[in-house]
């Protein structure tokens, strides 16, 4: 078998971490967050595009905790907003607001509105601490909603209906969301590959060199 390896998600999303552990279960991996480790410094995602914060993500936490760490950044894009809140989602009503103020904003934005048209976008980066990374993408299309419906799921996922399936993301469960979501479509396609990514990332981290001291030769 596979020797087990770890690789960080690099957030502290309880909601987030959740979906991508459910995912990968069954694999020969260890997947610790943020939040099974010391105070790390914040990365500031002043990127302009969703993989750019993702790589800046993966690739700061590979560094920081020498182990290989995946990250995604995701957001909502939509249309009569000029493709807004997009990168700047996680802060689009403060740096403090909840879950629930952003929607909050989202919806008063959107009052006057007649094309409701959005997107969930999700961009995948694995990094190892020498730098490389692998780049997964993917995207989900629905409507923006008049009000909040259901109760769970996390971020925008009230406001977000899915024709397909009549639901917006917070009616349904974990795994009729994993089956459609941006971020679902993203993690399926880095796990078809995932035997490949874990070479990549084993042919990419350096393995800890052992030293004798001259005191214990013989």
């Amino acid at each position: 078998m596979t020797q087990s390896i770890s690789l960080v998600i690099a957030t502290r999303n309880h909601g987030k971490t959740a979906e991508i552990r459910d995912l990968l279960k069954g694999y020969p991996i260890r997947i610790p967050s943020l939040d099974d480790f010391g105070p790390i410094p914040p990365v500031e995602e002043d990127g302009d595009t969703f993989e750019a914060n993702a790589y800046k993500k993966a690739s700061f936490t590979a560094r920081v905790l020498g182990l290989p760490a995946m990250a995604d950044d995701s957001g909502l894009v939509v249309e009569a907003l000029g493709g807004a809140p997009g990168v700047h989602s996680a802060r689009y009503a403060g740096p403090d607001a909840s879950d629930e103020d952003r929607c909050r904003k989202l919806l008063q934005e959107m009052e006057h509105q007649s094309n409701r048209g959005a997107a969930f976008e999700c961009v995948i980066s694995v990094a190892v601490p020498g730098g490389p990374a692998l780049i997964y993408e993917a995207r989900c299309e629905g409507i923006i909603t008049q009000e909040p419906v259901g109760a769970n799921g996390f971020g925008y996922d009230p406001v977000f209906f899915y024709p397909p399936m009549g639901k917006t993301f917070a009616q349904m469960t974990m795994d009729e969301k994993s089956r459609i979501s941006h971020r679902g479509k993203a993690l399926r396609e880095l796990r078809e590959e995932f035997e490949k990514v874990l070479t990549w990332v084993r042919q990419h981290t350096p393995i800890p060199e052992t030293f004798i001291c001259e005191d214990d030769a013989p």
